[in-house]
């Protein structure tokens, strides 16, 4: 997949085009890209997704109580390049460039820039200038500058319509199982190792403190999760906490800290990414730390049985 960062001076061989921020790359999205590559393969062209950066939400409406992200944009460019997309293309998302009408766009960026043959959009879909560009509106504009239109349908899961918004609502409450099943993938953060309070350590669950790379990164809700992680090519088991710690601390920041089954090397300044399983129970105070080792060895018995 290419990747590019303007439009300038851009070759494409007959370019099916769709647009949208594709936050999360869920099964939804899943189902325009698998549209987009028929319909591209049809008339011997390239699939190509127009997408953003930063996410529209954040510049639109600065005040707002933080958005956060479901994918950065590093990983957003992996599970692109996974679902076998030809051409993807970030723009700058700046309040200028939200000011553009939809006609603009169509006209001075996809025909006269990209020179599309094609454009899929979603059931919903709008964009430019007050979301004034609907599928109506797009269809003139596709008669006079001689390009297809294509609508997808609706992509249901177990009945429900997957959405970003759905996505981040079940996170927000660690229903990670639903997470999952909607991005057809397991959820995931990538952060680098680093220096905590060295707790676990004293208490037989040595954890690895990690610092997530991008702080727009949506976090699960807060409590202890069976997880996958990653550190280079190797895969293991392991449980993570999010939290606040309030057995051992009262200064109300929330840590992300994963302890590694049958695991026994320094990683302290590496890259380790986390994929969640399930989550097992909330974050709770235990009366002392002999409590906590106890329900520390409760859980790692049955993230054992979950992940084996």
């Amino acid at each position: 997949m290419k990747v590019h960062y303007e439009v300038e001076n851009i070759d494409i061989k007959y370019p099916v085009v769709t647009i949208g921020s594709f936050d999360g790359v869920h099964l939804g999205h899943a189902c325009v890209i698998q549209h987009l590559k028929e319909k591209a393969a049809s008339i011997g062209g390239e699939s190509v997704i127009i997408s953003f950066e930063p996410h529209p939400r954040e510049v639109l409406y600065p005040r707002e109580k933080k958005i956060g992200i479901l994918t950065t944009l590093e990983e957003k460019i992996a599970i692109l390049e996974k679902y076998g997309v030809d051409h993807l293309i970030i723009l700058k998302f700046t309040l200028e460039f939200a000011q553009q009408s939809y006609f603009d766009f169509v006209e001075k960026i996809l025909v006269d820039k990209i020179k599309i043959k094609g454009l899929v959009v979603g059931y919903d879909h709008r964009f430019g200038k007050d979301r004034a560009g609907n599928f109506e509106n797009l269809q003139e504009l596709s008669r006079k500058y001689g390009f297809f239109l294509e609508k997808e349908v609706v992509f249901e899961e177990d009945d429900v319509n997957v959405s970003s918004t759905k996505i981040r609502n079940a996170l927000a409450v660690g229903d990670i199982t639903t997470v999952n099943r909607f991005l057809g993938y397991p959820y995931s953060i990538t952060g680098k190792v680093v220096n905590g309070h060295r707790l676990g350590h004293t208490i037989g669950f040595p954890t690895a403190n990690i610092q997530i790379f991008d702080d727009r990164k949506l976090l699960p809700a807060i409590g202890v999760y069976a997880v996958k992680v990653l550190i280079g090519p190797q895969i293991f088991n392991g449980m993570l906490n999010i939290g606040i710690r309030p057995t051992v601390s009262d200064d109300g920041r929330v840590s992300c800290e994963v302890y590694i089954f049958d695991f026994n090397r320094n990683i302290y300044g590496e890259t380790i990414s986390i994929h969640f399983i399930t989550r097992i129970r909330g974050e709770r105070k235990f009366n002392d730390i002999e409590e906590l080792r106890t329900q520390l060895q409760k859980d790692q018995e049955k993230i054992f049985k979950i992940l084996e």
